[in-house]
């Protein structure tokens, strides 16, 4: 099996949101097994999530693999039945560091390549959503995992990691090449 292209704005799949599976038979795991395959090849930037849209399929499935040493989990029909007050902030990129080594420090997308954006998210949500057997499950996750699940259920609800930015009143980044082939980030006027 070969892995999916990842779907890129403007495409109206990103912004629509996903139904719900029906039931978890051969062709949904036919689609977790590709979307896994997809985000262990995907290479620069390497991905930490991958909602079914994001391969053009309007299915609410969405997987997570927070390190390249972490196992992919798959999430069905999610659904956020908890947030903490408490906000999680990415670190603001420093002044003085223009490196694009600064966007581990800001929220990114598959889908919205060499952009990137200061947002806050909760702290800790509580997930209700089936694994790949059809098994219910409702979990608490905090921290980056947290983050990578808020950003997911946005996209399974066609909400992008821009409009939380903008939302936010925010700043979004994107990449540019210095004259000595160096990557740094540049604030995009809005």
């Amino acid at each position: 099996m070969k892995s999916a292209n990842i779907v890129m704005i403007p495409n109206a799949v990103l912004t629509t949101p996903a139904r719900n599976v029906a039931k978890i038979d051969k062709k949904i795991k036919d689609i977790v097994s590709l979307m896994k395959k997809t985000i262990i090849e995907k290479d620069n930037p390497k991905g930490v999530g991958l909602a079914a849209p994001q391969i053009g399929i309007s299915l609410r499935i969405f997987i997570t693999r927070p390190s390249e040493s972490a196992p992919v989990s798959a999430f069905i029909n999610p659904e956020i039945t908890a947030k903490s007050k408490t906000m999680l902030e990415i670190a603001r990129p420093d002044k003085n560091d223009k490196s694009a080594k600064s966007e581990n420090k800001l929220e990114g997308c598959l889908s919205v390549p060499k952009i990137w954006g200061h947002l806050k998210r909760s702290q800790s949500v509580r997930l209700r959503y089936l694994d790949e057997n059809g098994e219910k499950k409702e979990e608490t996750f905090c921290g980056f995992m947290a983050t990578i699940i808020q950003h997911e259920v946005d996209h399974l609800n066609g909400i992008l990691f821009t409009q939380r930015v903008l939302e936010q009143k925010e700043k979004l980044y994107e990449i540019e090449i210095d004259k000595d082939g160096g990557e740094n980030l540049a604030e995009i006027e809005i």
